[in-house]
């Protein structure tokens, strides 16, 4: 699989599924989150209340991931995953890169070659960036999965920078 790093709005990114790091009710929120609702408008929602009706009526688990049209995104479907809270006192490791793994999963199933990622629980979940990127990189480097490519949409340069360090140094140990 190839792996690409930029700064961008995931909203606006021209693959087959953009993933939405979703809060376990499904209907909307803040950040990308919101981002994705807001921007791809009302049909996402509606696919959303009816999952929570039929097949997740306490709501999407953390780490597991499912899919969605993308409205009036340029992309094809939203997979909206569930990311875990960051805690010092336990560690859910697991649970983060399950929502990389069921994401490309989900993927699998639509038939979709392309998907972007934003970095997964690094905001108002507060999963240290630096981590973030390191486990995403190590599910999407790791993974046995049909897509093609792989985006990690970063919000702004700071952390795009930060990504491209923690690629590199994944790559010097490499050697």
């Amino acid at each position: 699989m190839q792996i690409e790093l930029i700064q961008g709005d995931i909203t606006a990114q021209h693959v087959d599924a953009v993933v939405n790091a979703a809060n376990h009710r499904l209907l909307g929120g803040g950040g990308v989150d919101g981002a994705i609702h807001r921007a791809g408008g009302p049909q996402i929602l509606a696919e959303c209340r009816e999952l929570r009706r039929t097949r997740f009526p306490d709501g999407l688990p953390t780490g597991e991931s499912v899919a969605t049209t993308a409205g009036r995104l340029p992309a094809r479907w939203v997979i909206h995953t569930v990311g875990p809270t960051y805690a010092t006192t336990k560690d859910k490791t697991h649970l983060l890169q399950s929502c990389y793994r069921t994401s490309l999963a989900v993927a699998d199933e639509l038939g979709a070659t392309s998907i972007a990622f934003p970095l997964v629980s690094s905001g108002i979940y507060r999963w240290p960036k630096d981590d973030a990127i390191r486990q995403a990189l190590y599910v999407l480097r790791t993974a046995d999965t049909a897509v093609h490519t792989a985006t990690l949409v970063l919000y702004d340069e700071a952390t795009l920078t930060l990504a491209r360090r923690v690629s590199d140094e994944r790559d010097d140990d490499a050697r």
